[in-house]
């Protein structure tokens, strides 16, 4: 994924936004680290190509934000995607 792909914290909404649809992947790999245990440093270089040394707050920020979101989606947001399905 490349730096201008993602924005560093995704839209903050009670609906699925046109960002969370076409993100849902990333959201799925931010997720799944959180739940294996990975380390955010090592999440957020590998998912969003930033190196947390160089960037430490910027680094924090977009992973906190996307996890956060990817959290959100899970426990709320997919019921906005079966309601689209239904239509």
């Amino acid at each position: 994924m490349a730096p201008s792909d993602f924005l560093d914290a995704p839209p903050d909404s009670r609906e699925l936004s046109d960002y969370d649809h076409e993100h849902m992947k990333l959201y799925m790999r931010v997720l799944d680290a959180a739940t294996d245990g990975a380390d955010w440093r090592e999440a957020v270089a590998v998912i969003f190509e930033i190196d947390p040394s160089t960037d430490p707050e910027r680094a924090r920020r977009v992973h906190d934000s996307h996890l956060a979101r990817a959290r959100w989606m899970a426990e709320h947001g997919y019921r906005h995607l079966l309601h689209e399905g239904r239509r």
